[in-house]
């Protein structure tokens, strides 16, 4: 007599089909700066690539060094699976999302190392901006969530101005585990709280060859109770005036800044 199969548990079904979505996940990034940076990462496994024929001159190099026949195109029927109004100056370029590993490899290495995590950033212009800032800023890798944070799309790459392609941008399952794994790994890790009664430079005053963590929350809603109370310190931005709350954008690149050593 045959044994019953055993039905799989709702979860392990849930993680098979999350895996099998990933692999065949792809990504459309348009634009000569994000298409010519995505095409010159080596890291970056590129599919299908659309032209016409001024934007193929115009990134003739990244072509040749990426080793891609591209479709070229005319401008009137730039048939590319974007946003009609997306500003594409005539490129488009179909990739695999990219895979930067894990937290400790990322975050760990870094004379001083400092991360920024995002609580629910769902919106890929703002990403892209804060991705741009950390790059420059020399954070070691951008966090946010699998769910409730943005993806990669063509809108953040083109916003990142070619920074997805270098800027660690890790999207982790719970934000909270993250948080506590970053503190067991010796981060000091600090929310944005308007409400906050101490500055980021209070806190971090005689701390700063500490590695640090920032968390920011969304526009709005701000950080949830949870990441309040997993951090080990809430803080604010010290503003000069009462003219309200900053976008999160330009609150990761002060506060970033705000966290570095300086001499």
């Amino acid at each position: 007599m045959s044994k019953k199969p055993t039905k799989k548990p709702q979860w392990v079904i849930e993680k098979e089909q999350a895996k099998k979505a990933g692999v065949s996940e792809t990504v459309w990034l348009f634009g000569l700066h994000a298409v010519r940076d995505a095409l010159m990462n080596p890291a970056r496994e590129k599919l299908r690539l659309i032209v016409t024929l001024n934007a193929k001159n115009k990134l003739e190099e990244a072509i040749a060094e990426a080793g891609i026949e591209p479709e070229v195109v005319d401008p009137r029927r730039f048939k590319a699976p974007i946003d009609p109004g997306s500003v594409h100056q005539g490129a488009a370029l179909e990739v695999k999302p990219l895979n930067w590993g894990g937290l400790a490899e990322n975050c760990i290495g870094a004379e001083v190392p400092r991360v920024l995590l995002l609580d629910r950033v769902t919106d890929p212009h703002n990403v892209g901006a804060i991705l741009r800032s950390a790059e420059v800023l020399g954070a070691s890798a951008v966090i946010g969530t699998r769910h409730h944070s943005a993806p990669e799309t063509g809108a953040l790459a083109k916003t990142a101005s070619g920074a997805l392609e270098r800027q660690p941008y890790l999207r982790m399952r719970n934000l909270a585990d993250t948080i506590v794994e970053l503190q067991n790994m010796g981060f000091l890790v600090l929310g944005l709280d308007g409400e906050a009664e101490q500055t980021i430079e209070q806190v971090l005053k005689g701390r700063k060859d500490m590695p640090v963590a920032l968390v920011l929350g969304a526009e709005g809603p701000g950080l949830r109770q949870k990441t309040k109370e997993t951090v080990d310190f809430l803080v604010k931005i010290d503003f000069g005036g009462g003219f309200g709350s900053l976008n999160v954008s330009n609150a990761a690149a002060i506060a970033l800044y705000a966290s570095k050593e300086r001499s």
